[in-house]
């Protein structure tokens, strides 16, 4: 934690309340200035020669950090406390927000690994021949262009980049390794004289490049294209667009750092048993396709992985967690933020979750030209609105939040959103949980003020996985219900039903169950279920050669879903020839009724006993029987060479 935290009220525009916000932080304020990055910045020189230090103005960041850097020092920390917390109709009551958002920024993630891209600036550019040839040109200084066109240009002379004819029929990767398949591939032939010819064509042509501009104006080669590395998509008939490409392309020749922005525990994925599927959730939620599966789990493609988070938000077992930031930093955020807030003096904390640019973007038009955020509203930045799940969202409210703010972006992720909504929503019993559709500050100014919440619950601590948290969570919200709570189709808790009168007992459920919910009983048949480990992926659904099981989705906050509940048992067949028990009885009965005395092997009444006898008296009977091939006599004596010839002397 820094050791000075330098103020400024910004011309007077704001109230600062050094004594509360130290206090609750336990961080030693400086006095407050009135125009730190102006009149005195000699001040903030002085403080930052004197010991780390940071600055609470984020706007004048490039100004101090010069100042810096001409003293040879280290550059400071910032944080902003005036656009989301100091400019507001209740900006004198802000005290409590400020501490919490200065707390928040003094917590630090863990390092990211990081994944090396190289790219050798190898660029194909399809699209119109007109548009297409002009911006090679443009690039070709840069890069190593290559311009795919379906009909001959009009080359009355050389050029600097390569030219080839073709329709493109396949693309895949990203940048540094994209693939690409080509058929009626036709290559420019320089030699001759007059205008250049080509080759004739041919199908099934493969290249690679690094980087991918689409200039066509038709429909992504990806799904979420925005969203892939090294593909860049302009429309032709906007200059501004296709300059903007143009740009962007001219920049990814080099080496490049990507974070790993999620890690996948094979061991714990439900995608499939036996080659039977289950649970497919983050495969439907990945807008980039970066999943896959892979046998029993599923793979991910870290090259096509754009770090939305939706895959994690969604993962019933916790296979796949986020890393960028983890879960649990996130969650040490959203405690850490409402704890300090109560410390400060706050009372009922709202939390408003916005992403990187739009959210932050609409706060500080709000708190520039409108209201501000209120008081006991604290905006949660995080870099993509689909890592904040259900379990994010209870926790919020676990830990003291009262009301939950989603802020949405106009290029949000809406299926993983609303379906972590809807699935709060469910386990909080409607809380105030929202997902505010809105792109006008004052819009959002109004949806914020004015709001009659309820009190806070007794906070929580979010420590454990993803699923602990959420029982935790839900407890603090509802008590202990008389019931389950029922839940919506395809959420991550719940329970299995069985009908008794269908199931045989095979356990193949069992066998094949990933997360070890249902069990059985070495002693005595018996289908045992523990609900609180039940991830609903259907695989025992699924599996169930009788179709007896059913996937009911709840969530069970009694102790009982921590224990294992006998769902189905019979009695236990006893050996006809030793009486140890074996088998299911019914099951004998059935297999008796239906084979003895009427199939070939069973014909007799003594091979009809087979059946109902264990494995060891099964074999012993077998091997007693006058049928077994070890009732026969003695086998003769091996014959030698010399038994013939003392038999030919005589």
């Amino acid at each position: 934690m820094a050791n000075t935290l330098i103020l400024c009220d910004c011309s007077k525009s704001q109230v600062l309340d050094p004594k509360a916000v130290g206090k609750a932080t336990g961080m030693g304020c400086s006095r407050v200035h009135t125009a730190l990055c102006t009149t005195e910045l000699a001040d903030a020189a002085a403080l930052m020669q004197n010991g780390d230090v940071t600055i609470a103005c984020l706007q004048e960041q490039q100004v101090f950090a010069e100042v810096a850097e001409e003293l040879g020092v280290e550059a400071p920390d910032f944080v902003d406390i005036r656009d989301r917390a100091g400019w507001s109709d209740q900006g004198a009551d802000s005290a409590a927000k400020m501490a919490a958002l200065l707390a928040d920024s003094q917590l630090c993630p863990a390092p990211v690994k990081l994944l090396d891209i190289q790219s050798d600036g190898q660029c194909l550019i399809i699209g119109p021949e007109t548009i297409a040839l002009e911006t090679a040109a443009q690039l070709s200084e840069m890069l190593s262009v290559t311009v795919l066109l379906e009909t001959p240009p009009d080359l009355s002379t050389g050029c600097s980049f390569d030219v080839v004819l073709g329709k493109l029929r396949l693309a895949r990767g990203s940048l540094g390794n994209f693939d690409i398949k080509i058929d009626a591939l036709q290559m420019m032939e320089p030699a001759g004289r007059g205008a250049f010819g080509f080759t004739q064509p041919r199908d099934g042509g493969q290249t690679t490049c690094d980087i991918l501009l689409d200039l066509r104006g038709e429909p992504a080669l990806f799904s979420a294209g925005h969203k892939r590395d090294g593909y860049l998509r302009a429309d032709p008939k906007h200059p501004a667009s296709v300059a903007s490409a143009v740009l962007d392309a001219s920049q990814l020749a080099g080496d490049f750092d990507k974070p790993f922005y999620v890690a996948l525990d094979p061991n714990l994925c439900a995608h499939s048993r036996a080659g039977i599927t289950g649970c497919s959730r983050c495969i439907n939620a990945c807008e980039t396709g970066a999943i896959s599966p892979d046998g029993d789990h599923v793979k991910i493609d870290p090259l096509i992985c754009a770090g939305c988070g939706g895959c994690a938000a969604v993962c019933p077992g916790g296979a796949i967690t986020f890393q960028v930031p983890t879960s649990d930093f996130l969650m040490q955020r959203i405690e850490t933020i409402a704890r300090i807030y109560r410390k400060a003096g706050g009372r009922a904390p709202r939390l408003l979750v916005h992403d990187t640019e739009f959210g932050s973007e609409i706060i500080s038009l709000l708190a520039r030209f409108g209201r501000g955020l209120p008081a006991d509203v604290i905006p949660l930045q995080v870099d993509s609105l689909t890592c904040f799940g259900h379990a994010e969202i209870l926790a919020a409210l676990g830990c003291g939040f009262v009301a939950v703010d989603l802020l949405l972006a106009p290029n949000s992720e809406m299926p993983a959103i609303e379906t972590a909504h809807a699935l709060a929503m469910a386990i909080s019993n409607n809380a105030a949980i929202r997902l505010l559709d809105i792109t006008e500050p004052d819009a959002l100014g109004a949806a914020l003020y004015d709001r009659k919440i309820a009190k806070p619950c007794e906070p929580i601590l979010p420590i454990g996985n993803r699923r602990q948290i959420t029982r935790l969570a839900a407890k603090a919200l509802r008590g202990q219900p008389d019931a389950p709570v029922p839940l919506p189709k395809g959420a991550p808790f719940g329970a299995v039903l069985v009908d008794t009168d269908a199931c045989t007992l095979c356990l193949s459920c069992v066998s094949l169950c990933p997360s070890g919910a249902l069990l059985d009983n070495q002693d005595t048949p018996q289908l045992l279920f523990q609900q609180d480990a039940c991830l609903q992926c259907g695989i025992c659904s699924n599996a169930c050669p009788e179709n007896a099981i059913t996937l009911v989705p709840q969530l069970d906050l009694s102790d009982t879903a921590l224990s294992q509940v006998v769902l189905h048992e019979e009695d236990p067949f006893a050996c006809i020839s030793c009486g140890s028990l074996f088998g299911v009885k019914s099951s004998i009965d059935n297999i008796v009724e239906k084979l003895a005395g009427k199939h070939p092997m069973f014909a007799t009444s003594d091979a009809g006993k087979l059946i109902q006898m264990c494995d060891k008296c099964r074999i012993e009977a077998q091997f007693h029987s006058d049928s077994s091939p070890f009732q026969g006599g003695p086998r003769p004596k091996t014959r030698t060479t010399d038994d013939y010839l003392k038999r030919r002397d005589h």
